[in-house]
């Protein structure tokens, strides 16, 4: 069972107030400071710094909140496994980012919890670096990305290969053009992901490759969602980038078109499931990656791609 100190911390941190955290968890306002002080005698760290009626973390009070949450996050998961195996079903936990959540993932999910009847699956959407946080606090099993996450922790199966390409509306001039230059594009309004998600650091990163940076470039708007950056783009508010397979139903129903950016570095991205190396199922990833294979193939049958 998970220290009550431990709970009252992570509530503390969540909340900013010691007055609510009392509140929260029906303990009186000195309860909780006496706590908190219990804790810093145990570890024999300081935990926060106070100006005033305002506090933060120290750098040994990050250090506990990144081991509080794993803690946490591994109770929460022990009372779901055993409540599951009362019930003969198992969970899984899956984060993605938004990208791929736009890559037929879902479909295949959906096609894995029709074999695995049995299994309950969680998906829920965050960047790069979110879900890295996630799968080393035990918060999620796995996590399918576009793009690539660098840590020695961590396992990394490759399910597929995709192009970013320049995005825009069938009545923008660029719909007719085979391909167009990163000069021209300075000429474009671009609707773009936020900066921490791994198209734009992707996009940004292919403009460095090639003797350009996006400060020279008109990104009008930032939007954290795919489904509303497709519509602006499809309605001429703007261009956007995007991954090949991410916008390929709009392609195929002629709301949006893909042109290649004439540049010598290419927009290659992996897609990829990545899961901690002391993960107990690793058939789950491989199983999801050749249901992934399977769809895929189904689907450039269907569409003559």
């Amino acid at each position: 069972m998970l220290d009550t100190k431990i709970k009252t911390f992570l509530t503390l941190v969540e909340v900013e107030s010691y007055t609510k955290t009392a509140e929260l968890l029906h303990l009186t306002q000195p309860a909780v400071s006496h706590q908190i002080k219990q804790l810093e005698n145990d570890y024999k760290i300081k935990i926060f710094y106070k100006t005033g009626r305002t506090f933060s973390l120290t750098d040994e009070g990050k250090v506990l909140l990144r081991y509080a949450k794993q803690a946490a996050s591994i109770e929460e998961n022990t009372r779901y496994a055993l409540d599951d195996m009362r019930h003969n079903i198992s969970r899984l936990n899956i984060g993605m980012t938004a990208t791929a959540e736009e890559n037929m993932l879902p479909q295949v999910m959906a096609e894995y919890c029709n074999i695995h009847s049995r299994t309950k699956v969680s998906i829920e959407t965050g960047t790069l670096e979110s879900l890295r946080a996630r799968l080393q606090s035990y918060e999620i099993d796995l996590a399918i990305v576009g793009g690539f996450i660098a840590d020695d922790d961590l396992t990394t199966v490759k399910i597929d290969t995709d192009y970013l390409n320049l995005v825009v509306s069938p009545v923008n001039p660029l719909a007719l053009e085979q391909s167009v230059s990163l000069e021209r594009l300075k000429e474009e309004k671009f609707i773009l992901r936020p900066i921490a998600s791994a198209t734009r650091l992707q996009f940004e990163n292919f403009l460095n490759y090639n003797g350009e940076t996006v400060k020279n470039y008109n990104v009008m708007m930032e939007i954290d969602n795919v489904p509303i950056i497709k519509e602006l783009v499809y309605n001429n508010q703007g261009v956007t980038v995007m991954s090949l397979r991410a916008c390929l139903l709009e392609q195929i129903a002629g709301k949006l078109v893909v042109v290649p950016i004439d540049a010598p570095f290419k927009m290659v991205r992996e897609l990829n499931i990545i899961y901690r190396n002391d993960y107990r199922f690793p058939e789950v990833p491989d199983e999801i990656r050749r249901l992934y294979l399977k769809l895929k193939k189904e689907s450039e049958a269907t569409y003559s791609i």
